[in-house]
């Protein structure tokens, strides 16, 4: 018992501290930097969208500000089966350029941006969602990323607004993220891209899933052909925060059930012989953190187990119980939740739970491919 207790707390520290750690230590000794330079090749920007009538124009006009060649950039709207005006609001825009993609029925976010693709005339395609805001300079700074030719795809930076309008200031997590991101990149290549705002190289989008997370298959895709994903912290997407948590979670669990069934479709990628470094990223930074919930439900009874004839761990229960008493404090008591002694054990928990329900879901047969926007 004490040493599946000792062995499951070593599992949740490297899944979120040994395996940075790890890649640091390796980044010491192999260093991959990205080639950037002012590069302009011809670009697709495609934005997919399902029932926007709220928030489309304020894209479109977001977009419209982008700082990029005019004779060098398509932009395609591919409405997803909208009912609502979004298809009759991008028309209104079709004297700046705007080609719209309507289709007729709904397949979701990944099949609408595979019908856009086989559309799109750009040597690199860049993907986004319409409530992300994207800097004047954001198309020019992602596509210097492809001046280096072992870059396949592209990441931007999320930033979260408030409803002031003005980016929040960035949690331990977000940052945590991007610090994540930089070393997977240096060593070899990012694991998964922002789903709201990245860039690919049109040969990597041929083999395009309409049924599989595609900022996730899009790294998958660039391994493949021998080249990596980056980071880019110039390019950044700004996006709203999530009107209601409990939508948020539900976010959470499509997101990583979304993430599981593209990544039991490739297990190729595990293989250390072909993959190298990568197929450790791979197992580390996804399959890994997707046992933590176990790993904290088998701790946390071996610690029960254990306190009962041992001093010492009943110190060690009293401070495990604590932390889960700090994370329910914060779901109930909603305000207390801002403080950052309550924050950090809430969040860890919820994004936990929200894999351990992902977890329930995958392997009740459910694989969620229809696309459902955030309302933020």
């Amino acid at each position: 018992m004490e040493i599946l207790f000792i062995l499951s707390i070593l599992l949740i520290v490297h899944a979120y501290f040994g395996y940075p750690l790890s890649l640091w230590v390796i980044s010491q000794y192999r260093s991959h930097q990205v080639k950037r330079a002012d590069y302009l090749p011809p670009l697709t920007l495609i934005i997919t969208a399902c029932n926007e009538e709220q928030r489309i124009r304020e894209k479109l006009e977001n977009t419209l500000l982008l700082d990029y060649p005019q004779d060098l950039l398509q932009v395609i709207v591919a409405s997803d089966g909208s009912t609502d005006e979004t298809n009759a609001i991008v028309g209104e825009y079709a004297d700046h350029g705007f080609e719209l993609l309507a289709l007729t029925e709904r397949k979701g976010k990944e099949n609408a941006q595979k019908e856009a693709v086989l559309l799109a005339r750009g040597e690199v395609i860049v993907f986004s969602d319409v409530a992300t805001r994207i800097e004047p300079h954001g198309l020019r700074a992602i596509a210097a990323n492809f001046a280096d030719v072992t870059v396949g795809c592209v990441s931007s930076v999320d930033k979260v607004l408030g409803k002031d309008g003005q980016p929040c200031g960035e949690g331990a997590y977000v940052r945590y993220e991007m610090w994540l991101r930089s070393l997977e990149a240096k060593v070899t290549s990012l694991v998964g891209l922002s789903g709201s705002f990245f860039a690919a190289r049109k040969e990597v989008c041929q083999d395009f899933s309409g049924d599989m997370q595609s900022d996730f298959r899009t790294v998958l895709n660039s391994m493949k052909l021998g080249l990596r994903g980056v980071d880019d912290p110039e390019a950044i997407g700004f996006y709203p925060d999530v009107a209601d948590n409990k939508k948020e979670f539900n976010r959470k669990v499509r997101t990583v059930l979304r993430g599981q069934t593209v990544f039991f479709r490739n297990l190729e990628f595990l293989n250390v012989v072909r993959y190298g470094l990568f197929a450790y990223q791979y197992f580390c930074h996804k399959l890994l953190r997707w046992l933590v919930p176990f790993f904290l439900i088998t701790a946390l009874m071996a610690n029960l187990l254990l306190a009962f004839g041992s001093g010492f761990y009943l110190l060690v229960l009293v401070l495990h119980l604590t932390f889960y008493g700090l994370a329910s404090y914060g779901f109930f008591m909603p305000a207390a939740a801002e403080r950052t002694v309550v924050k950090i054990p809430l969040y860890f928990l919820t994004v936990n739970a929200a894999i351990l329900v992902a977890w329930w879901r995958y392997f009740t047969g459910d694989r969620m491919v229809m696309w459902t926007p955030s309302q933020r």
